[in-house]
C-alpha cells in the first residue's frame, strides 16, 4: 500500500468535482497538497475545506505561459494527479471549432504541459508518482463526442507511453478511466448516462487504485466491459451498438 502521509502532491483540476473529492481523501490520508485550477476563488474555498495543509497555485493548463509561471513556483514533488478537463457534447454535423480546439488544448495538450512541469524533476530524482485521468470514452470513437473522446484517447495513450518508458524506474505511472460522473460537465448531456457516479464514489475508487498500485483501472467495472470489449469488435458490429445521435 502506498503511504501518502507527509507526501507532497500537485493536483491539477482540483477545485470541484472529482478533483476536489480526491483532494479531500488525500488530505485525510495526510498528504501535503498543492491545488491548481483556473479559478483562484474556487481554489481558496477548496483549500479551506480540506482537513490538512494545502497550497493554491491558480493556473490555466490551456496556456503555456500560465503553466510555465506555475512550474517556477513548484517545490520538489512526490506526485502529481492530472484531473483538468473541459467538455461539450458535439456531433460532426454541429462542429464548433472553438470548443473542439479547447477540448484538445485542455484535456490533452494541457496534460502534456503539466507533465513538462512535474515529470523531469521526478525522473532526475528517480522517484515520483504520476496519475492521469482518462475516460471510458477514450477507448474508441463515439457518436456526439467530437473533441472530447479524441482528447481523452490521446491522454490515455500518453499515459501508456509514460508507463512503457518508466515502469522499471522509481517513477510510478497510473491511469484511471472513469465513466460518467455527476458534475457540471455531464449536466450538459441530454441523453441517459448509465452507471453515473457521484464524484465522491469515483474518488474513492481512484484513491484506492492509487494506494494499491497497478497501472490502469477502468470503472465502473461492468460498464467498462462495453468500452474495452469494443476494441475487439469489427466496425460493423461496433457502430451498430453506438448509432449516430440526433
Amino acid at each position: 500500500m502506498r503511504e501518502f502521509r507527509g507526501k507532497r502532491y500537485w493536483l491539477v483540476g482540483a477545485s470541484e468535482g472529482l478533483g476536489l473529492a480526491l483532494a479531500r481523501l488525500m488530505s485525510e490520508a495526510g498528504a501535503d497538497l498543492i491545488l491548481s485550477a483556473r479559478s483562484e476563488d474556487s481554489l481558496k474555498a477548496a483549500a479551506a475545506a480540506l482537513p490538512g495543509p494545502a497550497t493554491i497555485l491558480p493556473m490555466d493548463v490551456g496556456d503555456s505561459a500560465s503553466v510555465a509561471a506555475t512550474a517556477s513556483q513548484l517545490p520538489d514533488l512526490d506526485g502529481m494527479v492530472f484531473l483538468a478537463g473541459v467538455y461539450w457534447p458535439m456531433r460532426a454535423q454541429d462542429w464548433d471549432a472553438e470548443k473542439a480546439e479547447a477540448m484538445a488544448n485542455v484535456n490533452f495538450t494541457g496534460c502534456v504541459r503539466t507533465l513538462g512541469a512535474a515529470l523531469p524533476g521526478m525522473v532526475a530524482r528517480n522517484r515520483g508518482h504520476v496519475v492521469i485521468t482518462g475516460s471510458l470514452s477514450g477507448f474508441r470513437g463515439l457518436p456526439g463526442a467530437i473533441g472530447y473522446a479524441a482528447s481523452k484517447a490521446g491522454t490515455m495513450v500518453l499515459a501508456e507511453s509514460l508507463y512503457a518508458d518508466l515502469r522499471k524506474t522509481g517513477v510510478t505511472v497510473q491511469l484511471a478511466n472513469p465513466g460518467f460522473i455527476r458534475t457540471r460537465l455531464t449536466a450538459k448531456n441530454e441523453f441517459t448516462m448509465p452507471f453515473i457516479m457521484d464524484p465522491e464514489v469515483a474518488a474513492r475508487i481512484m484513491f484506492r487504485h492509487m494506494a494499491q498500485g497497478g497501472f490502469k483501472i477502468s470503472f465502473p467495472t461492468l460498464f467498462s466491459w462495453l468500452f474495452r470489449g469494443g476494441n475487439f469488435l469489427p466496425d460493423w458490429a461496433y457502430y451498430r451498438i453506438f448509432p449516430p445521435r440526433g
